[in-house]
């Protein structure tokens, strides 16, 4: 095993009736702008909870956050927080408004000329206010990470960025919240949760036993729990554990002394940024399509997770193609598609899409993706 540092200091409070200990998290001489997206919160009751437990406390409030947070629609609300004096972020809703938020933290104290520069890394992150979360969609992780993923609609870029910073002083993890989700967005969350775990172990070997039982363990129990919540959304415990998966799947743990290959998600962005698909949706289309590509080079992590994952038996070479086969199938039993024809993107951009991200650099845990085989696996997912 590799070399590591593991430091995650975020606070997590879990469970039924925990939006109420918002007073006791933030500090009394805290000046909160509390954070939200299109108004469900409003909706389904978190914001009245929200607003009893702020009772005492000075606080302002930004909605209109996106889905994919868009820089412009932050920076007016960065503007509010400097003009208001605020001290103190809440965000109040899914993975975009968090990530959106977590953008705001180093925005606000940001002195230089053009806050997106802190996105592309031209200037250093130096400051930040702190957070605190209040979880409504189980997905991204954001609750216990330090990154953070933004839109730019001027450029049509999707920009993620990491750093210690961007973790969030505390998250309160209240499953109830998640009970009147939309079908899509349930499935959106499991996906990008499975996701997030398989591009940490689905690698190559780096005799990581306790990290590779730990990534299964949380794949298991998706594969497990994802058809209860699409038959029952209102049952708690079902909520509760899907809820904790997504939070261990992008907290740092399972990538201890591993690789990770993030090209689904890098190549997902794109999409994302250039045509509208969901995030989720982007990742069912193109996994799939990544490990045909890779399937030699992963061969013996494909195996292993063929084996461990989904019980199959048989040869090397046959389980390695059967596990695709079930990602795919699992992908499809939560109403995904897997075809980029079923999203009307055209193969005439693939070269277009390709060439945005060879600037980045190579991608893939062995750096062997660039722009003539992100082209191949466009081509592998358009069905």
């Amino acid at each position: 095993m590799r070399n590591f540092t593991f430091c995650n200091p975020v606070r997590i409070v879990f469970g039924k009736g925990t939006i109420a200990e918002l007073g006791k998290l933030i500090p009394k001489s805290a000046k909160v702008l509390v954070t939200y997206g299109g108004g469900t919160i409003k909706k389904i009751g978190v914001y009245d909870q929200v607003k009893a437990a702020l009772a005492g406390v000075d606080w302002l409030e930004f909605g209109g956050i996106e889905p994919n947070p868009e820089y412009e629609t932050l920076m007016r609300g960065v503007e509010l927080a400097r003009q208001s004096g605020r001290n103190f972020l809440l965000a109040v809703g899914g993975g975009s408004v968090l990530d959106g938020t977590k953008f705001m933290s180093i925005a606000i104290p940001f002195q230089g000329k053009t806050a997106w520069d802190l996105m592309e890394g031209k200037v250093p992150i130096e400051a930040a206010l702190p957070i605190g979360c209040v979880l409504t969609l189980a997905a991204t992780g954001s609750e216990m990470n330090r990154f953070s993923v933004i839109s730019r609609h001027e450029t049509g870029q999707k920009t993620a960025i990491s750093h210690d910073k961007l973790l969030p002083a505390f998250s309160i993890l209240d499953p109830e919240t998640t009970y009147s989700l939309p079908p899509r967005q349930v499935s959106n969350g499991i996906v990008d949760t499975w996701m997030h775990v398989v591009e940490q172990y689905l690698t190559f070997p780096l005799d990581t036993p306790l990290q590779d039982r730990q990534a299964e363990a949380v794949l298991q129990t998706l594969l497990e729990e994802a058809p209860k919540v699409l038959a029952d959304p209102r049952e708690y415990n079902v909520r509760a554990n899907l809820m904790w998966c997504a939070t261990m799947a992008f907290n740092g743990l399972l990538s201890c002394g591993g690789q990770g290959d993030y090209s689904t998600h890098r190549i997902g962005h794109e999409l994302t940024a250039l045509y509208g698909i969901d995030h989720g949706q982007s990742l069912a289309v193109l996994f799939p399509a990544v490990l045909r590509h890779q399937k030699a080079d992963k061969l013996t992590k494909l195996v292993q997770y063929g084996r461990r994952v989904f019980g199959l038996q048989g040869a090397d070479e046959q389980v390695a193609n059967q596990a695709i086969e079930k990602t795919e199938q699992f992908f499809h039993s939560l109403g995904m598609k897997t075809r980029l024809k079923d999203y009307n993107i055209p193969a005439a951009d693939y070269q277009k899409i390709a060439e945005k991200l060879a600037p980045r650099g190579m991608l893939g845990e062995r750096q062997n993706i660039g722009a003539r085989e992100i082209v191949e696996i466009l081509r592998l997912a358009e069905g």
